[in-house]
């Protein structure tokens, strides 16, 4: 086995695969390695924009962060990016090469099997330790042929994995011993130990089980991380639950949606709809975090509430979330929204449905054709093959507030709306504005993440003195407390060994 490339494998989806990748690489990059995260192959919806302009899933980013790095596409060579319930887009080495179907897919596994090896041997060249997040789990029989995401990539670069499963859900005990056993006996060997995540409670009554575990599998438990009430990480794909909780900056930990202090008329009320293929949910998670804030994401078939602000997010199928949109009554809540003097804006693939056509002559993003926006911008969307990504800085045309954020889109915007722009840029505009100020659209993923910006633009749905705290700095500790958990709960000194760096004391 190799001694500078560790792998983090799941028994199931949403594990913490990402969150201990995520914990190892602040741990190690404290420790003055030089170290990157690599996923072989991501499905996800939330994506970023990388410092070679290419598009890798959202969670190799935040992890490049927590390694002190600039993302880059070669930490995600392959991310599908789902597009209907049978296919998705294919994007290798951050380039967007076409839609497959699953089998199509599958045949296709060979050739992104060859961009995996090389994006990985770079990374290898260039850094000290890579530490690896799989996908989904490896026992998943109907997947294993040709598998570049989990076994069959570690078998390919010959890596010690560590098998990560979660207690909150129940039965760890039986996810872990399944997962080995139905392993081939190369695989099982190549499990080094265990890692279980999420526990609550007296580490003494779970104590019997832990021994059983090591005495019936022969592999050690290299820790047991705690369960961190309201942690704060940009998710991988899935949507927070309404119940999720989430830290405030001010006050200890709150429940989404829940009341913070007793002066309800300084909450702005903030709703965006949950469309069939939502993507980039994670631009809200400034607004979710914000004390001054009540955000609600409003699922299918819950009645939206009333509210200040509504935020249409970006969509991976226009044309299909706005058909889902109208066919939920969106419209007609959009429409007394706006007539009760509510503020609307657009994001990406929102900003492309407020508009008069959406027009995908290709079929990039399902069944070709074209669709009616809303109406409200004079303007037109023509989606092209050739995506657009790039990461951008600029002003606000509301008060000339200074804007960073990302484009991620296949769509071209023309109109007499662009007139009136949202953002002006460093070599352009961005977006658009409606005349009488109430409706506004951008293609920028992130601004939420710019302080000025934001309180700029709560002040526009009716916040009178917006207060936005620093979401970087925010970011940042989280990241720092969840690596100091896992000092404190994990054996570092076995991982280190299984990096091959207490061999020159890097770590020490």
């Amino acid at each position: 086995m190799t001694g500078r490339t560790l792998m983090v494998q799941g028994t199931t989806s949403d594990a913490g695969k990402s969150t201990l990748v995520t914990a190892l690489c602040r741990l190690l990059a404290r420790r003055g390695v030089k170290v990157a995260p690599f996923k072989p192959q991501n499905m996800a919806l939330n994506s970023a924009v990388t410092q070679d302009g290419g598009e890798i899933g959202r969670a190799q980013a935040v992890q490049a962060r927590a390694a002190g790095l600039q993302p880059h596409t070669d930490m995600n060579p392959v991310l599908l990016k789902p597009n209907t319930d049978m296919g998705a887009q294919v994007i290798v080495q951050g380039r967007a090469i076409g839609n497959l179907d699953a089998s199509e897919y599958h045949g296709y596994k060979r050739i992104v099997r060859r961009a995996v090896l090389e994006s990985y041997e770079r990374l290898a060249a260039r850094f000290e330790a890579i530490v690896v997040e799989g996908a989904g789990s490896p026992a998943e029989i109907n997947l294993r042929e040709g598998d570049i995401a989990n076994m069959g990539f570690a078998e390919a670069v010959d890596c010690p994995v560590i098998l990560i499963a979660d207690i909150d859900r129940g039965g760890v005990f039986a996810h872990l011993v399944g997962t080995l056993a139905l392993l081939s006996e190369s695989e099982r060997a190549r499990v080094i130990g265990f890692v279980i995540n999420r526990f609550r409670g007296d580490i003494g009554l779970l104590q019997p089980g832990l021994d059983w575990l090591e005495r019936e599998t022969g592999k050690p438990v290299l820790g047991v991380l705690p369960y961190l009430h309201g942690l704060h990480l940009e998710a991988e794909d899935a949507l927070p639950s309404s119940s999720l909780r989430l830290p405030s900056p001010r006050r200890g930990w709150v429940t989404s949606g829940e009341r913070r202090d007793g002066n309800e008329k300084e909450k702005l009320r903030i709703v965006v709809p949950v469309t069939p293929r939502i993507s980039n949910h994670t631009d809200f998670d400034p607004l979710r975090l914000h004390p001054q804030v009540e955000f609600r994401f409003v699922p299918s078939g819950e009645t939206p509430p009333p509210a200040d602000l509504v935020i249409l997010p970006g969509s991976k199928s226009v044309r299909a979330d706005l058909s889902f949109l109208r066919a939920s009554a969106w419209d007609t809540y959009l429409l007394r929204h706006l007539r009760y003097g509510g503020k609307l804006l657009g994001i990406c693939g929102g900003f492309q449905m407020l508009g008069q056509e959406i027009h995908d002559p290709e079929g990039l993003e399902g069944e070709a054709g074209s669709s009616p926006g809303f109406g409200w911008l004079d303007m037109a969307t023509m989606l092209e093959p050739e995506k657009q990504l790039r990461n951008v800085r600029g002003r606000l045309v509301l008060e000339n507030a200074p804007v960073t954020g990302y484009e991620i889109h296949a769509g071209v915007t023309e109109g007499p709306a662009l007139v009136l722009p949202f953002a002006r840029l460093k070599d352009r505009d961005d977006g658009a504005c409606s005349a009488d100020g109430q409706i506004m659209g951008t293609y920028l993923h992130g601004l939420f993440e710019s302080t000025e910006a934001t309180d700029a633009i709560l002040r526009w749905a009716g916040l009178a003195e917006p207060e936005t705290p620093d979401y970087a700095a925010i970011r940042e500790a989280e990241i720092d407390r969840l690596a100091d958990a896992a000092a404190a709960h994990l054996d570092m000194a076995a991982i280190e060994r299984l990096l091959g760096l207490d061999r020159r004391g890097a770590c020490a």
